[in-house]
């Protein structure tokens, strides 16, 4: 399958649609409470047009949208949140995430950004570290996660990102956000 990767366009209502559509399908199964219309994926995708904002599209062969990756500036642009990332559902493990990945590492390195972060919810109990009180010690439950479901927190891992936290309970008792981050660009401790 031939992709190729492209800012999402303001102007090109299609795209913003299916990019859209693209959330409401691949959020549904495990994050149900994300966007579960189109009005609100709509929404998502209007904002990632924002200013400091980086916004991309994989397009297949006949320019369908076939992964949509968006990100925020933080922390006066040293840092930058990868929000959302997603796939179309029968295309997912077949390298489409990865190249938007490195092609949203490449934009944040080009604005002068040093790391990108995310956060990895678990609503549906699909890592070890969910359905159980994380507390008084988060970091002992962390060092121990292991993956039950194909919770996306191992593709981001093999994408180079670490978790280097968690918020337990963020989406409801039992249910963490896994928070991961990636240096994008050697700095020099000296």
């Amino acid at each position: 399958m031939s992709i190729r990767i492209t800012p999402l366009d303001p102007d090109t209502h299609n795209a913003i649609h299916q990019a859209a559509v693209l959330l409401v399908d691949g959020f549904k199964q495990h994050w149900p409470n994300s966007w579960r219309e189109i009005a609100s994926a709509l929404k998502e995708v209007h904002e990632s047009l924002g200013r400091d904002r980086i916004s991309f599209i994989a397009l297949d062969e006949n320019d369908e949208v076939v992964g949509w990756i968006a990100g925020v500036k933080q922390y006066d642009g040293y840092v930058w949140e990868l929000h959302p990332l997603v796939v179309k559902v029968d295309l997912q493990f077949k390298g489409i995430g990865r190249v938007l990945v490195e092609e949203f590492e490449r934009n944040v390195r080009d604005v002068g950004g040093l790391t990108i972060m995310l956060g990895t919810d678990d609503e549906d109990f699909m890592t070890t570290i969910s359905g159980i009180d994380l507390y008084p010690d988060p970091c002992k439950h962390i060092a121990a996660i292991g993956n039950i479901k194909r919770h996306p927190y191992e593709f981001y891992q093999k994408c180079g990102f670490v978790i280097v936290g968690v918020i337990p309970d963020a989406n409801g008792s039992g249910k963490p956000d896994i928070i991961m981050a990636k240096r994008v660009k050697q700095i020099d401790f000296r």
